[in-house]
């Protein structure tokens, strides 16, 4: 491997832009072992060829945006064990442990190997959840007399790093667990002893800040590679037998997704519950000023999923309870989150909210709390480019660069500390305040307004036999 490869730009402005030649790779203006550039930009290679990529030398080290870059879209193809692996083993060549005479080369190759370890550890801790990962940590690490307090330090931090991540999932765990079905509490306990949303907090900008809390609680878990993993498929070109099914670990990613459809839920059951139509209109108009003030914070997963909830059909059926609500505000909201043209009016208050992150001058300025599904959707595609080699075989990381670029801003917004006060009798019942089932929330609506066709009246006749 020579010491002169050329650097890699952080995102060059071509990447992402639809003008990409799709025969660059036959006409490069550059070749190096197995790597293409144009314009100084590295923009495809064979695997084999990124991987040495990665491994610093006596007299290179890899662009940190291409480490964070390669680290996360690799495992497309090849499992962060067996890069990790292969690493180790480049290094250790570079290193020529081996080789008695070799001190003065390991003094300045040593403390960039042990660089790269830490900017790989600091940034997809997770994947150190796998022992084998650990271990080849451990005898690389083993290996660099670079100081056993460096090493130790790192060791320490990816440590704490898990350490905070498996309590997080057992707190997780403990609140599912204590989760109970609305309507089984219906039957337990008498309507009048019951809580509801507005004895606990009738303040909508109060529970817009506490939704924050746990929107930017459980964005900060979610590691890069679970939006890569989550999408992992079997490499078509790879003869090996492995499967990358057990692999695809996005837990804390998936428990995102469940904390939003349990929002909507919650925001529905709460409309449904009460036995007066005055009451229930209370609830809608609450809940639109709770998504107002969502909006002007940042929160757009909240905002969503709040609105998500008003419009699912148990909600939207209770014509007589709607009329009693002043729309007007709710309209507005509605039309910033319209999915026509993709989402161009979110995506337009999106970009705002992104600028007004990067300048901004106190903590809550800072926030940006994206739609979750879609930008979900937005990653899925770019993983599907990712995943697609170069006629020659080659990895294409153009694509790379696209879906880097996607993620690195999210780890930007996860980063945000909340710079409300929490108050721990809202998140609680926020969290594990019961809600009804779909069916229940159905049971519910027809009780507060009767079923108004044939459909309906069948429906109803069905769920109160159940």
């Amino acid at each position: 491997m020579s010491d002169k490869m050329p650097q890699t730009p952080p995102f060059p402005v071509m990447y992402g832009s639809n003008v990409y030649n799709k025969n660059l790779y036959k006409a490069k203006e550059e070749d190096y072992e197995g790597l293409y550039y144009h314009e100084n930009n590295l923009v495809s290679g064979s695997l084999e060829g990124l991987i040495e990529h990665l491994v610093p030398t006596v007299a290179y080290y890899p662009d940190r945006t291409y480490i964070f870059t390669f680290l996360l879209s690799s495992r497309l193809f090849i499992h962060p064990y067996e890069l990790m692996s292969k690493v180790c083993h480049l290094c250790v060549d570079q290193q020529r442990l081996t080789d008695p005479q070799a001190d003065k080369v390991q003094g300045k190759i040593a403390p960039k190997i042990l660089q790269l370890l830490t900017e790989w550890t600091e940034t997809f801790p997770y994947d150190f959840r796998d022992e084998r990962m650990m271990k080849s940590l451990k005898e690389l690490t083993h290996r660099l007399s670079t100081g056993d307090e460096a090493v130790q330090q790192m060791t320490q931090t990816l440590i704490r790093k898990l350490t905070t991540l498996s309590q997080y999932e057992e707190a997780l765990a403990k609140i599912n667990s204590s989760v109970t079905d609305r309507l089984t509490v219906l039957k337990t306990k008498p309507q009048s002893i019951q809580r509801d949303i507005l004895t606990i907090c009738s303040d909508p900008f109060t529970l817009a800040q506490q939704l924050t809390h746990i929107e930017l609680e459980r964005l900060s878990y979610i590691g890069p590679e679970e939006f890569v993993q989550a999408f992992v498929q079997k490499d078509p070109l790879d003869n090996d037998k492995r499967c990358f099914s057990d692999h695809k670990k996005a837990s804390n990613l998936e428990a995102y997704v469940e904390w939003f459809n349990r929002l909507s839920y919650l925001v529905a059951t709460e409309i449904c519950m009460p036995v007066k139509k005055k009451h229930r209109a209370r609830v809608i108009e609450f809940f639109i000023d709770v998504a107002r003030e969502c909006f002007n914070i940042g929160n757009f997963n909240s905002l969503m999923a709040i609105i998500t909830g008003m419009n699912m059909s148990p909600v939207s059926r209770l014509k007589k309870t709607w009329g009693k609500v002043k729309t007007a505000k709710f309209d507005i909201l509605e039309h910033q989150m319209d999915p026509s043209s993709n989402f161009y009016n979110y995506r337009t208050a999106l970009r705002g909210a992104t600028q007004r992150s990067i300048t901004a001058h106190s903590s809550r300025e800072k926030i940006v709390i994206p739609f979750f599904s879609l930008l979900i959707k937005d990653i899925y595609f770019l993983n599907e480019g990712c995943a697609n080699r170069l006629p020659n075989g080659h990895v294409n990381l153009e694509k790379f660069w696209e879906l880097a670029k996607q993620v690195m801003e999210f780890m930007t917004w996860k980063k945000v500390e909340c710079p409300f006060d929490r108050d721990r009798k809202i998140l609680q019942y926020l969290l594990t305040a019961p809600v009804f089932s779909e069916d229940a929330l159905y049971l519910a609506s027809y009780e507060s307004e009767g079923p108004e066709n044939n459909m309906e009246k069948d429906r109803w006749k069905s769920l109160r036999c159940v």
